[in-house]
């Protein structure tokens, strides 16, 4: 990398951090969180023309109240390719409420919520790079920075985007992860399925056989698919996967029947199926339709009528691996030698914007800027690796020699 000053004012970083942590923001209703982005941009001294919104949501196909936040910097060195940093403004629905509270180091949410690291650190850190560089007046080659919306929930906004605003960015660099040194260059790809079982009402203790059980159908399906080895982690023929089923219920997100006397005539079910292997993650699924239409077929009521299986799946993400010699990866390497890190290769098992923005051409290295235990109650930020990851930003938009 070239010799740049480096340095950040990491009380600055950290109270970005705070402010941010402090909005609301979950999947699907960003707007709040993205215009707290906005000002703070503005603060920082990005120009207002620079700040625009997409259409994303008018694309993405469940409610969404805002597209994603993109910023384009013209750079110092207009000579330099374009650089693209992304991270997401969405939290997962359990950071709801979140007030954050630092203590030394750590800084955890005050009350029974997850505290929403995933992933305002990352906007904290893209917000810091911006408000450095101009800052400070420090030369760099063209950026664009995205913010995306329902990330958590899909991964809707890196999907939905359109390329062709993000400037003809040439290489990615997404902040989404605890380590800065730890170089995410591969990922997962997912489908997500769901079934609609529909069986035949009747009275539970008067006719039961002139009922077909949607609860039973069910059941047996998931009862075939695990035992022939397609539920949880699952290994075939070399191939590795995972399948799981994370609704069970009836209609409106009611419970699965109403009454224990009458034979449950509906059951919603929706499950995901994930690997590296694009080919292996449609087996999977493919596994998993035959099972519940061999269950559905064997019960039937007193006449021969079985319940029927209505069932539907949509890719979620394609899966990726860039090669360890990729330019975008040597120069993560790069920037995490330049400060006294020890980078390392890894490849994923949960989705990121990476692979959609790996989908639209631009290869997408992520790393990480200091959450920990995400999506729980007992999540925290660890305030060094997020200054780490401050800094890890601002070297990779360092002009190379």
């Amino acid at each position: 990398m070239a010799s740049v000053d480096l340095s950040l004012d990491a009380d600055a970083a950290v109270g970005r951090l705070m402010r941010f942590l402090a909005v609301e923001g979950v999947t699907g209703r960003e707007r709040a969180i993205g215009l707290e982005v906005d000002k703070a941009l503005r603060e920082a001294g990005v120009p207002r023309a620079a700040i625009r919104y997409d259409t994303a949501h008018e694309r993405i196909p469940v409610p969404t109240e805002t597209g994603n936040l993109i910023v384009n910097l013209p750079g110092t060195r207009t000579d330099a390719p374009r650089l693209l940093f992304s991270t997401h403004l969405d939290t997962v629905p359990l950071c709801a409420g979140a007030v954050p509270v630092r203590s030394k180091n750590r800084i955890t949410a005050k009350g029974a919520t997850a505290l929403g690291g995933d992933n305002r650190t990352g906007v904290a850190c893209l917000v810091t790079l911006a408000a450095t560089l101009l800052g400070r007046e420090l030369p760099h080659p063209p950026l664009t920075l995205l913010f995306t919306v329902r990330e958590e929930s899909g991964l809707f906004g890196a999907h939905y985007l359109d390329p062709a605003d993000l400037g003809g960015a040439v290489m990615g660099f997404n902040v989404d992860g605890k380590e800065p040194a730890a170089l995410t260059v591969g990922a997962v790809g997912a489908d997500r399925w769901e079934v609609e079982i529909v069986g035949r009402a009747s009275h539970a203790g008067v006719h039961p056989e002139q009922g077909t059980s949607a609860t039973l159908a069910a059941s047996m399906a998931l009862a075939l698919a695990a035992r022939e080895g397609w539920f949880g982690k699952i290994r075939k023929d070399g191939r590795e996967g995972t399948a799981n089923v994370g609704v069970f219920g009836g209609r409106d997100g009611r419970s699965a029947g109403e009454a224990t006397n009458v034979v449950t005539d509906y059951v919603h079910i929706r499950g995901e199926s994930r690997s590296h292997d694009a080919a292996f993650v449609r087996e999977i699924v493919a596994a998993w339709r035959r099972a519940f239409t061999m269950a559905a077929g064997l019960v039937t009521d007193d006449k021969g009528r079985p319940a029927k299986a209505k069932f539907t799946s949509r890719l979620d993400y394609h899966p990726f691996r860039l090669k360890d010699d990729a330019p975008v990866v040597r120069r993560a390497v790069r920037a995490a030698e330049s400060l006294g890190l020890t980078p390392y290769l890894k490849v994923g098992n949960g989705g990121l914007d990476a692979n959609w923005l790996v989908r639209h051409r631009i290869p997408t290295v992520t790393f990480g800027a200091g959450q920990n235990n995400i999506h729980t109650t007992e999540e925290y930020v660890d305030v060094k690796q997020f200054v780490d990851g401050c800094r890890m930003a601002l070297a990779l938009a360092a002009p190379e020699e």
